[in-house]
């Protein structure tokens, strides 16, 4: 059984500094790196790397972003040192307060990132040290390798746990603008053809229901990524006595019981890239959606169709011609999708050749995982206010609707409800359909006589089949665009959306 997919909950000192959420809103240290002293490459080495190789190799100008999650695993690794008797209380204690320290400064945009230290952990990690000389302890039993795949699935959580409201809050708009205009009337269309009516509302609950397959399948995701990987080491684990569960139930890796949640394979468990491909491959089939809404909205608000007007705030104009208003949001969300699915197929591409566990491959994997959050997180968050701020051109979708050929199906299903094989009426309203063009007339025009001289069983009411407002009544199936149904689906909608 799946635990409440809330957001696991820290077990960390609650006074601690570091707060659980993601990265800061500050510059991207890439511009900004200090020179400091170059990374030890251990005692095997005699020499550090040169400057292009440094360069070649570095990932702090991206995976600064993990800097949180790293200081609160590297808390949560230091309290269970403590626990199996590597730390003592007061060593703790200094470590606890020197990552608190490089937190705060990080927040400040203060903290010196060091290009030559290659990553976030060491760049943490070596100013924990030179601050405090317990801190050279604080990687007993750990490894890079384990550290990061903590680090990107504690990042990743977070990410999901504020992505989720933000999909809630874009099908939320999408329902109260079908609301607003719960009346209005706009072709169906199938081959971009005017196919059938449904109603406005109808429409954007096609792509309410579309998001939320998206939320659930990335809430699944979130499941399955939460499982604690520290304590695997390098690839074979520790010979020293770890807790792995303390540290799972201090960084919330736990089940509905509270039980930890562990990787079971230490080489499995740092070779692991299938919850970023999960969730990226979750990410391109909501870019591909929000995509198609963006093409629906494009349509709309073209000259052409005239069926919606966007706020000037989510729309811009033309360098050149004055009267133009582009709707630039939505061709921006269309064509992000594209690098959202691009990133997809880069993470698939990395991991196809790979051996069995940790290779140095794997470093390219964040840039791909942290450009499809940040893509599809601002695009809902922009779709979401766009539609915000867009109205509906009652009249332009009224004369749209008005089109009486949007009703031949109805026809063909009153030849049906007075006994004629379905295929049988098709043909004969393919036969008035003809003659209402060969004729110049609109299909609500052909007379009586016209009707029953191409076939008799058309009787004095086959006009009433040409208004709308009866015709959108008879859908009455379940999902159906007809009156009742769609408020039906309205109020469900609502009520759901108000109680998550």
């Amino acid at each position: 059984m799946k635990p409440d997919h809330g957001r696991p909950r820290n077990r960390l000192d609650p006074k601690s500094n570091v707060a659980p959420s993601g990265p800061a809103d500050q510059s991207d240290p890439q511009n900004d790196m200090k020179k400091g002293s170059p990374v030890s490459r251990s005692g095997r080495f005699s020499d550090g790397p040169s400057a292009d190789v440094a360069q070649f190799s570095q990932s702090i100008s991206y995976d600064w972003r993990l800097w949180q999650q790293d200081i609160l695993g590297s808390i949560a690794h230091a309290m269970m040192l403590k626990e199996i008797g590597v730390l003592t209380a007061k060593e703790l204690r200094a470590i606890k307060k020197g990552l608190e320290q490089i937190a705060a400064e990080i927040l400040r945009g203060e903290f010196p990132w060091k290009l030559e230290l290659e990553d976030v952990h060491m760049n943490i990690e070596a100013e924990l040290t030179r601050r405090v000389p317990a801190g050279a302890k604080l990687h007993t039993g750990r490894s890079r390798n384990d550290q990061v795949a903590l680090d990107v699935r504690m990042w990743l959580r977070d990410e999901i746990h504020e992505l989720e409201p933000e999909i809630r809050s874009l099908q939320a708009s999408l329902v109260a603008l079908g609301d607003r205009f719960s009346d209005v009337v706009i072709p169906g269309y199938t081959h971009l053809q005017r196919a059938q009516p449904v109603y406005l509302a109808h429409h954007l609950l096609a792509y309410v229901e579309m998001l939320e397959r998206d939320r659930t399948r990335i809430e699944d995701c979130a499941w399955r990524l939460n499982v604690c990987p520290l304590g695997s080491g390098a690839i074979a684990g520790s010979t020293l006595p770890l807790d792995r569960g303390l540290v799972a139930r201090l960084l919330g890796f736990t089940d509905e019981k509270g039980n930890p949640r562990l990787t079971q394979n230490s080489m499995d468990a740092v070779s692991d890239r299938d919850f970023m491909i999960e969730f990226c491959s979750l990410s391109a089939l909501l870019a591909v959606h929000l995509s198609r809404l963006s093409e629906d909205l494009i349509l709309w608000v073209s000259s052409e169709f005239n069926f919606i007007k966007i706020s000037d705030a989510y729309t811009t104009g033309s360098s050149l011609m004055p009267q133009k208003k582009n709707p630039d949001i939505a061709e921006l969300t269309r064509g992000k999708s594209g690098r959202v699915i691009g990133n997809l197929v880069s993470l698939l591409t990395l991991l196809k050749g790979l051996p069995m566990s940790y290779n140095r491959d794997l470093q390219e994997d964040k840039e791909r995982l942290f450009d499809t959050v940040e893509t599809v997180r601002a695009c809902v968050r922009l779709m979401d206010g766009m539609l915000r701020h867009t109205s509906i051109v009652r009249p332009s979708c009224a004369a749209a609707a008005a089109d009486p050929a949007l009703l031949a199906t109805d026809l063909a299903d009153y030849l049906v409800l007075k006994g004629m094989p379905f295929r049988q009426a098709h043909h004969v309203v393919g036969a008035v359909v003809a003659h209402a063009e060969r004729t110049g007339k609109p299909l609500d025009k052909v007379s009586l006589a016209e009707f029953q001289a191409i076939d008799p069983r058309f009787s004095g009411d086959v006009m009433k089949i040409f208004n709308l407002d009866r015709a959108m009544a008879r859908r009455q199936l379940p999902g159906a665009p007809g009156t009742k149904e769609v408020r039906r689906q309205l109020a469900r909608w609502r009520k759901t959306l108000s109680n998550s």
